[in-house]
């Protein structure tokens, strides 16, 4: 992407540079480093030094964490205008969890140092990237909120309907989640067992409410699918 039609991209959309003048963004785009992340390339692990901040120009990147007791769960994905490590760099922390490259994946990136001085001579980047930071603790409570009081049926509806409106691509069939996605990995994102999101899919193929294959999820009835997700538990049980 060239430089001037990566402004006009990134201009107004990235909540990391929200509010800051021309001449601002002009100079953050300037000082931050294009790289190109491979498919299934690990960007940088859980445990690592938090040495760069990271802007996805175009691609996804899975961020996973790991438990004492080995087991892995799906975070969050992110996708184009997002940002990855800000909790990291911003709190001065070691990376917190792992980020994979889902697919080939294009990046800015900005050093530790070239931040904070960046955040010195614009404090608007010091304040957005603390309500990314809330906005990113909300997020986790409200999971560990589902984990411990929803059903896997609910919790699987809700995490799709999240998917769809951060990477849903509307075809003539429904709503395709946009990036590959297994059986496994919903599982890891909802916190569930991988034979219960398996059972749970194969009803919802059969009643017509979704379609799986190659790693990808197709919500062919959304309105449905949003039903099931905010139903109370007292219905559903």
């Amino acid at each position: 992407m060239q430089p001037e039609a990566l402004r006009a991209a990134l201009r107004g959309q990235v909540p990391l540079f929200e509010t800051l003048p021309e001449a601002a963004l002009e100079e953050v785009l300037n000082r931050g480093r294009r790289e190109r992340c491979a498919a299934e390339r690990v960007l940088f692990h859980q445990g690592d030094p938090a040495e760069a901040i990271f802007l996805l120009l175009a691609g996804r990147l899975k961020v996973t964490q790991t438990s004492t007791e080995g087991q892995q769960v799906i975070v969050r994905y992110l996708g184009a205008r997002e940002v990855a490590g800000c909790v990291a760099v911003c709190g001065g922390i070691p990376y917190p969890a792992t980020a994979t490259a889902v697919e080939d994946t294009w990046l800015l990136l900005w050093p530790r140092e070239v931040l904070a001085d960046l955040s010195g001579r614009w404090p608007a980047i010091a304040l957005n990237a603390m309500r990314i930071m809330g906005g990113r603790t909300k997020e986790l409570q409200d999971r560990l909120r589902e984990l411990h009081s929803e059903r896997a049926e609910r919790r699987i509806a809700r995490t799709l309907a999240r998917l769809v409106v951060q990477a849903g691509r509307r075809t003539s069939q429904g709503i395709e989640i946009d990036f590959p996605l297994s059986r496994q990995d919903l599982a890891e994102m909802v916190g569930t067992t991988l034979h219960t999101v398996s059972r749970t899919l194969a009803a919802w193929e059969g009643a017509g409410l979704v379609r799986g294959g190659r790693r990808r999820v197709t919500i062919l009835a959304p309105i449905a699918l949003a039903a099931i997700a905010e139903q109370s538990e007292e219905a559903s049980s």
